[in-house]
């Protein structure tokens, strides 16, 4: 299991100071969050893929239905090629109550899915190179002789291609297969009081197993989970993570989203939490 770090502030230096200690301290990934209306993370990554060197970088997440999906590739693009392949890219819905509305941005689910599945097909189709065309509900794109950004490092199947990570509503059909066509699952499981599961209820085995079962041939799909752990106890931090990576997750991302500055660079220090 690979341990990542996600940074809840909206700082951009403390975010890229994060980074460099994160890497510091041995995590593999560290990831920043992106609203409608927030500090530019793009911008961020790209300031994080100079100052680094190993460490997997990427957001937590991106709410791809508020973004225009040829930027969103360009800006991709280019800072895999500023961190010689290390971006993973994070998407989903987006949560409509975080001004989705204050922006004029479409609150209501069904479109916002079709904006997930059309911004993806873009973007995608756009990191494979030209000529690239679509034609959807939403959005049209034609072929362009202008310079193109440029191609990502990363390859899958060959082709130019970021590592995709997509929220997974755990019991949905179309959400799910939305998931088997990308690289990561973060998986959302929601009970009947209209609350959701944390990590250590989901049912990650079940999970792990469709996954394997739903994978294209020759791939993996990663399973991503979040949480906290105690930094200053790694026998108890271990104890958090050894059940979640026994079921079948991939990834741990520590997420101390209502901490203050102190507090976030003290557990980014600690390190992550011990996994064998």
């Amino acid at each position: 299991m690979k341990r990542g770090f996600v940074f809840p502030g909206s700082d951009p230096v403390a975010a890229v100071e994060g980074a460099v200690a994160a890497e510091a301290a041995g995590w593999d990934g560290y990831f920043v969050w992106e609203a409608v209306w927030s500090a530019d993370p793009w911008a961020i990554l790209g300031a994080i893929a100079a100052r680094t060197e190993r460490i997997r970088i990427g957001t937590m997440l991106t709410p791809l239905p508020i973004r225009t999906p040829w930027k969103l590739a360009g800006e991709t693009a280019t800072v895999d090629v500023l961190s010689g392949g290390r971006l993973i890219v994070a998407v989903g819905l987006g949560a409509p109550d975080t001004g989705f509305a204050s922006f004029g941005v479409p609150v209501d689910r069904r479109t916002r899915a079709e904006l997930l599945d059309e911004g993806l097909a873009i973007l995608t189709g756009l990191w494979a190179g030209q000529p690239f065309s679509y034609s959807g509900g939403h959005y049209e794109v034609a072929p362009t002789e202008f310079t193109p950004a440029p191609s990502p490092v990363q390859r899958r199947d060959g082709v130019p291609h970021i590592p995709i990570w997509v929220v997974g509503a755990w019991g949905r059909a179309k959400s799910m297969r939305r998931v088997a066509a990308y690289d990561g699952m973060l998986p959302y499981v929601a009970t009947d009081d209209g609350g959701f599961l944390t990590p250590p209820e989901m049912p990650l085995a079940a999970m792990r197993s469709w996954l394997d079962e739903h994978a294209p041939p020759g791939r993996s799909i990663d399973l991503v989970v979040e949480g906290s752990t105690p930094g200053d106890d790694p026998a108890a931090a271990a104890t958090v993570v050894a059940p979640l990576g026994a079921a079948g997750a991939t990834w741990w991302v520590e997420a101390l989203w209502n901490a203050d500055a102190e507090a976030v660079y003290e557990r980014i220090a600690q390190g992550p939490p011990p996994f064998q």
